[in-house]
Formats: structure tokens, C-alpha cells, sequence
């Protein structure tokens, strides 16, 4: 998570940023689809961010748009294999992560660092996807957002 405003050009974070939150759950998709169609049942947890439903800025354009996508790609992916394979994307707010660290950017990094300092715990997000998984088969939960209480986006 790579944070700065845009006119600060960090054109290799927004590379890292789209290769590891786009391209990697394009990959994953085409990694796994193939094996989920072929036993005819599946389910894909993609993670996106409470970023990806209201955009993170000054700052977080960029990240943003690369969750957007996440949710974009999800749903898309639900409406094409339906049926017997789910779908469900996790989209928390703040969570105690190595995201706090990833912007080179000064200013933007210290209000991050200050924003998480609210963060819950990484177990939250675990027991939301267990709740997804846990499902019957005819159940798809498509979103879940979870965020600290204290979050106000």
C-alpha cells in the first residue's frame, strides 16, 4: 500500500501496486479456474480494502484503484461461473499489517502510521473468510467489509 499524492509520480510503487493487487488475483484466478470448473465447485476469496469502496485520498488514488479493480474482477468473475462456484470478496479497513510500511513517501507514511494505530487484529479478517467458507454450498457471500469500530471510512 504504497501511499502519496499522484503528482509525486512513484510510477514503480503504482507498477508493485498493480502487479501484486491486480495482476496477482488475475493470476490466481487463471492459476485455480481451471481446476474448479473441472470438479465443478470452488470458492474464490479475493481481498480488496474498504479503499476500493470509497477512494483513500490525498494519497491513496492509485491503491484505490487497484481495489476497485479487485471488486470489479469479483464480480465479474461471479457473474461468469456462478452456479456451483462462489465468489466472496473480503474488504477490510484497517488491520494490523505490513500495509502501514509500504509507502516511500514521508508525509503520507507518518499519517498512515498514525491512521493504523486503530487497526484490529489480522484474526478478524481470518474468522470473516471462515464465515464465507463456512456456507452452505448453495450460499454465496459475495462481500463482507469489516473495519475498526473506530474507522469512520
Amino acid at each position: 500500500m504504497s501511499i502519496a499524492p499522484l503528482s509525486e509520480l512513484k510510477v514503480d510503487e503504482w507498477d508493485r501496486m498493480i502487479d501484486i493487487n491486480i495482476k496477482g488475483v488475475l493470476y490466481g484466478i487463471a492459476a485455480t479456474l481451471p481446476v474448479f470448473q473441472n470438479q465443478n465447485f470452488g470458492h474464490f476469496i479475493n481481498l480488496a480494502s474498504v479503499a476500493g469502496i470509497k477512494v483513500f485520498s490525498p494519497g491513496g488514488t492509485v491503491y484505490s484503484g487497484t481495489k476497485f479493480a479487485v471488486r470489479a474482477i469479483s464480480e465479474g468473475l461471479r457473474h461468469e461461473v456462478g452456479g456451483t462456484i462462489r465468489t466472496t470478496t473480503i474488504e477490510p479497513g484497517a488491520v494490523e499489517s505490513e500495509l502501514k510500511f509500504g509507502s516511500s513517501h514521508k508525509e503520507s507514511s507518518e499519517f498512515v502510521t498514525d491512521f493504523y494505530k486503530q487497526a484490529i487484529p489480522a484474526d478478524s479478517v481470518a474468522r470473516a473468510i471462515a464465515y464465507a467458507i463456512e456456507q452452505p454450498a448453495d450460499v454465496d457471500i459475495n462481500e463482507i467489509v469489516l473495519r475498526p469500530t473506530s474507522q469512520e471510512f
